[in-house]
């Protein structure tokens, strides 16, 4: 598996964990309003597996890019910047993929797609045409 491809799979359950863990993700601590959803736990539990894996400088890195990526939930740098602390972590220890791969559902095999958000559609092939929002009937041939 491509180590670029596996690590930019986990960005929907980063996201969702740092939503709902914020910059507590590592420490279970919810942010304020927030509610855990499987995605958010799947989120965390990569996290968790690739601090308790790396060496401190790896945690010091791992724990400043969780912080900006929780402070601007919008910056994909940010987010980027958390994929290239795992994947230092990934190239550090190749073993480490295993344990993330067995923590997504299906056991990082196949596709997975998720919908977040009011109104999200998630599809996993060719669906046709998904409309979301209000006020729409249905499309005409």
């Amino acid at each position: 598996m491509a180590e670029a491809e596996f690590v930019q799979g986990m960005t929907p359950f980063l996201r969702e964990s740092l939503g709902a863990y914020g910059d507590g993700v590592l420490s279970g601590e919810a942010a304020a309003g927030a509610s855990g959803t499987a995605a958010a736990e799947v989120g965390r539990g990569l996290l968790r597996a690739t601090y308790r894996r790396v060496d401190e400088r790896g945690r010091e890195g791992l724990e400043e890019a969780i912080q900006e990526a929780a402070a601007e939930p919008g910056n994909e740098d940010a987010v980027g910047a958390l994929r290239q602390e795992i994947r230092r972590a990934l190239r550090k220890h190749p073993e480490l993929e295993g344990e993330l791969a067995a923590l997504l559902p299906g056991g990082g095999g196949g596709t997975t797609v998720i919908a977040s958000g009011a109104r999200s559609v998630a599809a996993g092939g060719n669906i046709g045409i998904a409309i979301t929002g209000d006020g729409h009937g249905s499309p005409k041939p």
